[in-house]
């Protein structure tokens, strides 16, 4: 699946992907490629997997870097 990364903070390690199913889906540092790091509006692929707490996602692939 592709998505929008809606926001994330470095700090804290942690933000939201708007998938392309237009649903919102938890991204945790942890499950990004090592020493990468999302800024808002990159385009990435994921696949998504169910959580107690709703979807997150997993097997992140940055696809396209927002250009400052």
């Amino acid at each position: 699946m592709k998505g929008k990364v809606k926001w994330f903070d470095q700090k804290k390690g942690y933000g939201f992907i708007d998938g392309e199913d237009n649903k919102d889906y938890f991204v945790h540092y942890t499950d990004l490629p090592d020493r990468t790091f999302l800024k808002e509006e990159d385009v990435v692929e994921f696949k998504k997997e169910k959580t107690d707490r709703g979807f997150k996602a997993v097997k992140i692939k940055i696809s396209e870097i927002k250009k400052e």
